[in-house]
């Protein structure tokens, strides 16, 4: 589930290995691309964790973090 904090919407997500993991940030990166909308985000193993905000509306989250993050969960959910 995605938390708001300090202007950002965040939220990790566990996998089997790191292989998983990967696949994974490989499929969010083609929308993240797509959206031309770039995450912070950091891999250690298993785990990937994301933090949206907009830069140009002032570091805080907008619709389009929403969108990404709508995006995001459904990559997941298909795993």
């Amino acid at each position: 589930m995605w938390k708001e904090e300090d202007n950002k919407l965040k939220r990790s997500f566990t996998f089997g290995d790191f292989k998983e993991a990967f696949a994974f940030m490989t499929k969010v990166a083609a929308v993240v691309d797509e959206m031309d909308h770039h995450p912070f985000w950091t891999n250690t193993y298993n785990k990937v964790s994301i933090e949206l905000n907009t830069h140009d509306a002032g570091n805080i989250v907008t619709e389009k973090d929403r969108k990404l993050a709508t995006s995001i969960d459904q990559i997941f959910e298909q795993k």
